[in-house]
């Protein structure tokens, strides 16, 4: 399987970003293909959300238009609001009668720009959307994850840069999955060799999970989050994105240390793009792959 990559190598998935370092804020808007859809898992015990109910399997609406990833905490919703104007204007969206209404879930990260009172709304939505290309993009300190930082288990003044990281994985038979995550973790960035690339423990004697259960104090509250979007061009139902969205979450946990803290609003988003079929075992292992990676790339 081939780790590298991006959330673009997914046919028809196109990413745009709003970036404000001034202030310490920014977007992500992730707009897919027509006939997509998917489903969310949501771990972390802060989240931030919205639209996360439609894509319940059990639920009537089965398309997903367009994400949203965005900082500001629950201030960076609204934005929302631009981005699903103009897929509006585009013709996009669930149709009830002459009226045609954007799915579009999202989630927030409560990052710097959030603890000076900013955050970013629909006009710039409205731009990331305009601007939104299929192919190569910026990571790092950029979009959503400009004012990301990561290791915040003493607090912000302690903390790493997050940011913005994507990857793919190409399964057997040619099947893509890619996915981008927004990091700005409690815990630690976590290499592949178990080192530490970014977070409270890089260059200290010991790591945040060590920290935790060293310490008799009470862990400061980080406002934390993860966000993780998972793309591919298989076949999924509802249901089976949500399966996915288990497996997907693995690489989470393998690459940041604490994760699905009472701090972090950790979620995983897995679309579904295509026609391509293959079975939801070999999609989801190669969908943890992706996010552990992407998430390593964000900090690197």
């Amino acid at each position: 399987m081939d780790r590298a990559g991006s959330i673009t190598d997914v046919a028809g998935v196109a990413v745009g970003h709003h970036t404000d370092a001034e202030r310490g804020t920014g977007l992500t808007v992730i707009i897919l293909p027509e006939g997509s859809t998917g489903s969310v898992e949501v771990r972390g015990g802060a989240p931030g959300t919205r639209e996360t109910d439609l894509l319940r399997p059990e639920n009537t609406v089965n398309r997903v238009d367009a994400l949203l990833f965005a900082g500001g905490s629950a201030f960076g919703l609204d934005a929302a609001a631009g981005l699903m104007e103009g897929l509006r204007e585009a013709d996009r969206g669930f149709r009830v009668g002459d009226t045609v209404v954007p799915i579009v879930p999202g989630a927030v990260i409560f990052d710097e720009g959030a603890m000076l009172g900013f955050a970013p709304g629909p006009a710039e939505a409205r731009r990331a959307f305009e601007n939104a290309d299929t192919g190569a993009f910026r990571t790092g300190r950029v979009g959503a994850g400009t004012g990301a930082t990561v290791g915040k288990v003493l607090g912000h003044g302690y903390a790493s840069p997050g940011g913005l990281g994507t990857a793919s994985v190409v399964v057997p038979g040619g099947l893509r999955v890619g996915a981008l995550a927004v990091v700005n973790a409690l815990g630690d960035i976590i290499g592949e060799n178990g080192e530490t690339l970014a977070g409270i423990g890089k260059g200290a004697d010991v790591g945040s999970e060590d920290l935790i259960m060293r310490s008799e104090g009470s862990v400061i509250p980080g406002a934390s989050t993860t966000l993780v979007a998972v793309v591919t061009d298989a076949r999924l139902t509802k249901a089976e994105a949500l399966r996915v969205a288990v497996m997907a979450g693995d690489g989470l946990a393998r690459s940041i240390r604490p994760s699905h803290t009472p701090f972090d609003g950790d979620a995983v988003f897995v679309l579904s793009t295509g026609d391509g079929v293959a079975d939801v075992l070999r999609i989801g292992t190669a969908a943890a792959l992706a996010v552990e990676r992407a998430i390593r790339n964000s900090v690197r």
